[in-house]
This record gives C-alpha cells, structure tokens and sequence, in this order.
C-alpha cells in the first residue's frame, strides 16, 4: 500500500471544496454532550490534517467547555493547523500507537483518513483504548465500493486499483468495530448523477486528491491530458459520475 506525501499538498489542501464536509455542524458531537452532560469534554480529531474540522467546530461549541485535541501524522499539515489554532492540543503521531492515556477521550471524529492508516487493526484497538466509556467514534469518509463511476475513476483509471488497497469495504468496517465491542451504526449516503468534466478539470490539475499523488506520473499526465481534450473540444460534455459517502457513528459498550 502507498502512502500519500502530505508535504506535497498540505499548502492546497483545503481549497478543495470536497472537504466542504468537514466543516459542516456534528451533529453526533452535539447529541453526545446532550446525552451525557459534563463539565468538560476532550474531544480529539483523529488525522486531524490542517484543522479544518476542530477549526469550524469550535466556532460551533463555543459556549461547551471543550478540550479539544489533534493528532495527525504530517508535520507539515500540523504546521498550518497549529497557526491557525492557538487554543488545541496538537500531537505528532500515528493513529497505530497514540501517546494518550487510557480512557481519556469523550468523542473522537476522523474524517477521510481512515484508508490512510497502514495497520487499521491496530488503529482500532488504539481507537477503543484511548476513549472512555460510551465515547463516540465517529469515522466519515468515501464509499469506493459503491462508487465506481467516480469521475476520478474514469479519467484516472488507475487511481481505482490503488484505493481498493487502501479501503476497506463498509461491511468489514462495520465488522472490526463491532468485535471490539462497539455498538455501531452506519449510513452510506449515495448520489449518481451528470457532471460537466469542465467543473472538475481544476481539481485534476491541481492534484491534492491523495490517490491522484499515487498514481504514476505517466497515469497522471494521460489521463490530465483526456480531461483537457475533452473540455477544449467539447466544452458542454457530461459524464455519469457517481458518489458515495459513508457516516459510521460508533459508541463504546
């Protein structure tokens, strides 16, 4: 499995609009704190990347007395999320052998990252240590299984082959969580639809997708190179492109 370099895109990571989702209200966050009144929460945002979900939620839950926490494995994402952030506790490190303490957190999210960890097994069993209690593990992230038309995937046919060794399927997930002792449920929202390739050609170009950076260079460029064609010479063309998203809300028994 191939790791995705975030040093070579974490300045233009977050002017993709697909991780417009991670600013979006938690929902989860909100019903867990009204369940289960505390003075204060921890709350940590696993590959937490250049911020964005603590960025937002704390403008959200700003009369809660939060603590909140960011672990990720970039330095270079941590850089940018720490400038932005003064009052969050950052952690260098992996999701496979977290510093923190037994029982320690309330919450955790961690949004489109999961795929990325090398020893998801382990990530688990550090997952289910480290929160307490009926804590909440909320994992977001893409349903590759259930998006094979992804325009991703048409353009960058590789780019498929190297996800499907990344990602888990929703039933295994679903599988590994349950084993642990969680109680575990799961939603795939999915949409097909037509999408003008002209809206997508700056994504492409931009490559801070992390499977367009594991692709080959000759993948890349030829399939960079279909998009542009198509849009010079038929600006107006569609293709069927299809989406999956999976929200997996996991409580701890």
């Amino acid at each position: 499995m191939k790791i995705t370099d975030y040093s070579k895109i974490s300045d233009k990571y977050e002017d993709n609009p697909y991780r417009l989702e991670e600013r979006q209200f938690d929902k989860d966050l909100q019903e867990y704190m009204d369940k289960h009144p505390k003075s204060m929460y921890q709350v940590l945002d696993l590959a937490c990347g250049t911020g964005i979900y603590i960025e937002n939620q704390i403008n959200y839950f700003d009369n809660y007395n939060i603590n909140w926490h960011g672990l990720d494995a970039s330095e270079d994402m941590l850089k940018r999320a720490k400038r932005k952030l003064k009052n969050v506790s950052f952690v260098h490190g992996i999701a496979e052998d977290m510093c923190y303490k037994d029982k320690r957190f309330d919450y955790i999210s961690n949004n489109y990252a999961f795929h990325h960890f090398l020893n998801k097994e382990a990530a688990l069993d550090e997952i289910y240590r480290v929160l307490k209690k009926n804590g909440i593990y909320k994992q977001h992230n893409i349903a590759i299984h259930d998006m094979k038309k992804w325009w991703i995937y048409h353009y960058f046919p590789t780019a498929y082959d190297e996800d499907v060794k990344r990602f888990w399927e929703k039933q295994a997930i679903f599988d590994e969580l349950s084993v642990r002792g969680f109680h575990v449920e799961m939603q795939v929202q999915y949409r097909l639809e037509r999408i003008k390739v002209s809206d997508y050609l700056t994504h492409a170009m931009n490559r801070d997708i992390s499977v367009l950076t594991l692709i080959t260079d000759q993948d890349y460029q030829e399939g960079l190179e279909k998009m542009k064609y198509d849009v010079q010479h038929y600006p107006e063309k569609t293709i069927v492109n299809d989406f999956a998203e999976m929200f997996c809300t996991s409580r701890k028994g």
